[in-house]
């Protein structure tokens, strides 16, 4: 039986539901469309990231928030996986130009809260953060969804960051139907030769994809199932539910809820 639309998931509530509900924060998934091995979607990303928002949103609203889950950006930063069949990239400027587009739709509306849910590893958007709250009176969080909890306690595999087991059986519970586990491959990575590089704490570089591995996963998938990665997803969305309901219920001045913005005064003034 198909359920009723929701007005916290923009995708499916309608104006009268939204006037009714009032939302203080909204969450914008943020994903990518890029190669998951052999046997995972391009779409991996964006299915992880719109799935785990909605269980975040629906639960801090359980727990009294006021949370509008918006669409899930399809495209990342892609840059080093070029070589891929359909693999879409967005830069970095896009990236800004989109995200100050959002924030500044939703500071017209009244809305003055805004967490950035990411789930792809391409993307990084601290300084844009900085930078679009100069400029707009809102406060923007950037979580990292995939990073908020230790999973590696379900997980059999530890290793790898990309289609790797992790990931697998998060797509085997929400899609069972367009994981294609005959096809997988090992997601064997190249190991760094510079290996200063790879074991320093604070050093990072760009990791060429087409060098790095054949199959465009980095760790092994073939463990996974549905019911580990069911728990991975519950992990992460408790993880998540304290920031939205806090920041909901937040009046304006509780720090770290502190807007930067300061309009600036004609000269003349």
């Amino acid at each position: 039986m198909r359920q009723p639309p929701r007005p916290y998931v923009l995708n499916e509530a309608n104006y009268r539901q939204l006037l009714d509900f009032k939302p203080n924060v909204a969450m914008l998934p943020w994903g990518a469309t890029e190669a998951h091995n052999y046997h995972l979607p391009h779409g991996t990303d964006i299915i992880e990231g719109t799935a785990l928002g909605e269980m975040i949103v629906e639960r801090a609203n359980a727990k009294g928030a006021k949370c509008v889950l918006l669409p899930t950006v399809p495209f990342g930063n892609d840059n080093a996986q070029l070589t891929q069949v359909a693999t879409i990239t967005m830069r970095g400027r896009t990236q800004q130009l989109v995200l100050h587009d959002v924030a500044e739709s939703l500071v017209r509306q009244g809305i003055d809260r805004l967490v950035l849910l990411n789930f792809h590893g391409g993307n990084e958007f601290k300084t844009m953060i900085r930078d679009i709250m100069l400029d707009l009176p809102i406060f923007i969080v950037q979580v990292h969804g995939y990073l908020v909890a230790d999973t590696k306690p379900f997980l059999d595999d530890k290793g790898g960051d990309h289609a790797n087991e992790f990931e697998t059986s998060m797509m085997l519970h929400l899609t069972p139907e367009w994981v294609q586990m005959h096809l997988a491959g090992d997601g064997a990575a190249a190991p760094f030769k510079l290996r200063s590089f790879n074991t320093t704490p604070g050093v990072w570089s760009p990791r060429d994809w087409a060098t790095l591995t054949k199959d465009t996963g980095t760790g092994n998938p073939k463990q996974a199932t549905a019911e580990k990665g069911k728990k991975v997803l519950d992990a992460l969305a408790e993880k998540c539910v304290p920031i939205l309901t806090e920041l909901s219920a937040a009046k304006l001045g509780d720090f770290p809820f502190v807007l930067t913005y300061r309009p600036i005064k004609n000269a003349g003034q």
